[in-house]
């Protein structure tokens, strides 16, 4: 799978961007705040409908402007796609594949699949849960309709419930529907529980030998899936905390509340690992990405690195230089000299000034 072509028209501090890509290593270079990172939101947009920073669409739409266009061009199995999503201010997106407009995000999700790493993803394992889980289900929605369905139920039937649990306040006899919410609750939660437990299990097949040699052999790295409630105890446990939910006005039960453990040997390394550690098996949780998705799709996905390589030292950089070499590759950093010393192709460079691209 490759990205051949982009094209983004009033997006961030672009006006009009023509980017032709290498299949091989495409490098972005330039000062910050020039628009690299820009580019690679563009990309991750045109894979999963979402920004990756969270930015809402009026957000970025150019300033000036009332819509932005970002066009972008597949290669998949020897088939080309064109992707074309309309961002607006005022008006949800439009989004269609080859001119056919599509309704759903989950008519688009699996059609590119990306891994994106930034800086921030190096904090995975120390910060919180919420982060854990947000890269869990990223990464589940590109790979698994059926997993985005029932999230995208499950998150609502949260959202409806907590709403529910406040108006209850002012009107208790709405306690009479809380059973309903519940039961929906717990077969849409059920399923998600499942398919976790399945990812991490997949997961673990993978990130326990990259996470070796990362380590010099020095670390066995474990992932442990922590769900909030077992499945055979939800329903229980959703009855026995109505109470306690209606007090508080939020659902306090559910895998909205999930954790990952990351263990070396007996040591829970988001509490008690050294900054080392916990960046090296952030370093091995991205790089197992690239390989589950290569297992499960049957294809290479597109890997985004904005300005990572400078977060590591020069082991774990040709550590992940090397094991890129059959995908393709774009990245951003702010000058070519961090390349220089690391022995690996460079098929384009691009330098970036205030959203003018010049090829090099």
């Amino acid at each position: 799978m490759i990205i051949k072509s982009l094209e983004l028209m009033n997006f961030r501090n672009y006006e009009f961007l023509d980017l032709k890509f290498s299949e091989g290593t495409n490098i972005l270079y330039g000062d910050n705040a020039q628009g690299k990172t820009n580019v690679l939101e563009a990309i991750y947009l045109s894979a999963t409908t979402k920004s990756h920073k969270g930015s809402k669409d009026r957000d970025i739409v150019k300033f000036d402007s009332e819509e932005s266009h970002i066009r972008t061009y597949i290669e998949k199995q020897e088939i080309e796609y064109r992707v074309d999503m309309h961002l607006r201010k005022k008006k949800s997106k439009g989004i269609a594949v080859d001119g056919q407009k599509i309704k759903k995000a989950a008519d688009l999700l699996g059609l590119l699949n990306v891994v994106f790493f930034s800086p921030e993803d190096l904090s995975i394992i120390k910060n919180g849960p919420a982060e854990r889980r947000r890269f869990v289900d990223i990464e589940l929605c590109q790979l698994d309709n059926f997993y985005l369905y029932n999230l995208n139920h499950y998150n609502k039937i949260v959202n409806q419930r907590n709403k529910l649990l406040k108006d209850m306040y002012f009107n208790p006899e709405l306690k009479e529907t809380l059973n309903i919410w519940d039961s929906q609750l717990v077969s849409f939660g059920s399923k998600i529980i499942e398919r976790r437990r399945i990812f991490v299990e997949q997961l673990n097949e993978i990130i326990y030998d990259i996470h070796k040699k990362l380590s010099g052999d020095k670390e066995e790295l474990v992932v442990k899936y922590e769900p909030d409630v077992e499945i055979d105890d939800f329903g229980r446990l959703m009855k026995n905390s109505q109470e306690k939910d209606i007090r508080l006005k939020q659902t306090s039960v559910g895998p909205h509340r999930d954790d990952f453990c990351f263990m070396v040997g007996d040591i829970d390394i988001r509490k008690f690992g050294s900054q080392g550690q916990q960046r090296t098996a952030a370093l091995s949780l991205k790089l197992s990405e690239i390989e589950l998705v290569k297992r499960i799709t049957k294809d290479t996905p597109v890997l985004l690195l904005d300005d990572v390589l400078s977060e590591l030292d020069s082991n774990r950089q040709n550590y992940l230089l090397s094991s890129i070499g059959d995908i393709q590759t774009i990245i951003t950093c702010t000058g070519l000299d961090e390349f220089v010393n690391n022995r690996f192709e460079i098929n384009k460079v691009f330098r970036i000034v205030e959203g003018t691209v010049e090829k090099l």
